[in-house]
């Protein structure tokens, strides 16, 4: 029985978390979706990372994120300059637009936690944290 699966739990309740937590940047009226926020936040965060970098902090593989990318630089939340000393490389930066867009999703993304942690205390909130990241080192061994 699926119910009796803890990964078929923990992989529920994500989903449902990030479809409530879409549906309410859509409500707010934010043209972002939670990937992209995601990306855009690993950047804002440090803007030397690589799409390789970029792609392993947001859990999405290197095409998923290379396409958000092209998308945020079109949407102009993104620009991407040369990198000097390596052709081959560019570094991207979070334009205005796109730090507005962070600030706007903010309060949205901190209610949507409050709501999902509703009811579990902070002593719960990290036993969880530390099952999650023994499973996490369990299976990345």
């Amino acid at each position: 029985m699926l119910s009796q699966i803890i990964f078929y739990s923990i992989d529920r309740a994500i989903r449902t978390y990030r479809k409530l937590a879409q549906a309410n940047i859509d409500r707010a009226r934010i043209a972002i979706t939670i990937d992209q926020w995601l990306v855009l936040q690993v950047i804002e965060e440090d803007q030397n990372l690589t799409q390789t970098e970029i792609a392993e902090r947001v859990l999405k593989d290197q095409a998923s994120v290379a396409r958000m990318i092209a998308l945020l630089l079109k949407q102009g939340l993104l620009t991407s300059e040369a990198v000097a000393h390596d052709a081959r490389r560019t570094r991207l930066r979070v334009t205005p637009l796109g730090t507005a867009t962070l600030a706007a999703v903010e309060p949205v993304v901190l209610s949507n936690r409050a709501v999902a942690l509703q009811g579990i205390s902070d002593e719960e909130v990290a036993t969880l944290r530390r099952l999650l990241d023994r499973i996490y080192l369990n299976c990345a061994s």
